[in-house]
């Protein structure tokens, strides 16, 4: 057998320091991503549904808790509503998933608990 394998250019560098710099643009990337949605610039909903590149292998708990005022509690009970595991990367949902925790997001955003129903809720809030 005679097996050819060709040889990546110099240029480029060793694996383990293609890799290395690979790692660099995701962290940053994801750091930039966490500031933006910390400072309310970019919803944790838009950046569930669209799934950019860096956020393809976050865990939803990271993205949840880079919202202000969500920590580790508010994220496990929010997610035991799904039920959905804290390691869960934002990449690997299913599209039902993914739209399921978009509209739970946006009803916390407006201000509804988790668990009521709309019309209890509407009613609630105008008396």
């Amino acid at each position: 057998m005679n097996a050819t394998a060709t040889a990546a250019p110099a240029t480029v560098g060793p694996q383990y320091m293609r890799a290395l710099e690979r790692a660099n643009q995701v962290r940053l990337a994801r750091a930039e991503l966490k500031r933006r949605v910390a400072i309310g610039e970019l919803e944790v909903s838009e950046v569930i549904l669209e799934c950019p590149w860096e956020a393809e292998s976050m865990a939803v708990a990271d993205l949840l808790m880079s919202q202000r005022r969500w920590g580790q509690t508010r994220c496990r009970k929010f997610l035991a509503q799904v039920p959905m595991s804290e390691k869960k990367t934002v990449g690997s949902m299913t599209e039902r998933q993914r739209n399921t925790l978009a509209a739970m997001l946006t009803s916390v955003v407006r201000g509804r608990a988790w668990g009521t129903t709309p019309w209890v809720t509407d009613s609630l809030t105008r008396a």
